[in-house]
């Protein structure tokens, strides 16, 4: 039987329309079936109680570490930020997980020279920035991951991956399945031809009023699909 790809993805009430146009790009691309799970906080009661952080920019700064619990620790997983777009087979990264590692994550060198992105929130500039993001979850090596952990772990433990007995639990995937919009250079090939598989407005993406037009061609690229998930039947 073919085995679903479970993915969770990242929900913020202010990124819905990514969250969708993601959803939809995920399983228009993919050769196998997916079972896609937006993380929503409010949905979480009695599991993820800590308070909202001045730095925490999204909802779900903290509830992506949820996901080896919300699988019982078992298998693997993918979690991704909502403020991506799927151009390539995700089938395709679901088969990069390999059994020696945690986990597994684009290893960016990203050191924002901004202190303001998106909204007005704060840009924090720590080691691993943006590892996080993309991650390829071995669940039951995972266990560190407690709801209580995750409650009450500072930012910067989790997103260091400071839960992990050290950097060799930590796989790496290419970074085309993590491009940075506006941060690396532009893709010159679309992904069928080895451009990135998946984007990620990590700034801020056109989905804002204010940043519509974030990426240039890309922004157009990502009005496209959205105008394709949402087109009436004639």
């Amino acid at each position: 039987m073919t085995q679903l790809i479970p993915i969770f993805i990242g929900y913020d009430p202010r990124e819905r329309a990514a969250t969708n146009v993601l959803i939809d790009s995920l399983y228009q691309h993919s050769s196998q079936p997916i079972a896609v799970t937006p993380i929503v906080a409010e949905q979480l009661t009695g599991t993820f109680t800590r308070q909202r952080d001045p730095r925490q920019s999204t909802a779900f700064s903290f509830t992506r570490f949820l996901v080896p619990y919300l699988m019982g620790y078992q298998g693997w997983a993918m979690f991704m930020d909502c403020d991506m777009l799927c151009r390539g087979d995700i089938a395709a990264l679901w088969a990069l997980r390999d059994d020696r590692f945690a986990v597994m994550c684009t290893q960016h060198e990203h050191v924002p020279g901004e202190q303001v992105k998106f909204l007005g929130e704060v840009q924090s500039a720590y080691p691993k920035k943006n590892w996080s993001s993309l991650m390829l979850l071995n669940c039951s090596r995972c266990t560190a991951l407690t709801p209580e952990y995750v409650n009450t772990a500072s930012g910067l433990d989790l997103h260091r991956f400071h839960w992990l007995s050290g950097d060799e639990e930590i796989g790496a995937v290419p970074d085309r399945w993590n491009h940075l919009v506006d941060v690396q250079p532009a893709p010159q090939a679309p992904a069928s031809e080895g451009g990135p598989a998946l984007l990620h407005w990590t700034l801020g993406g056109p989905w804002f009023r204010d940043l519509r037009t974030m990426g240039g061609p890309l922004a157009a690229e990502w009005f496209g699909a959205r105008d394709d998930a949402m087109r009436l039947w004639d």
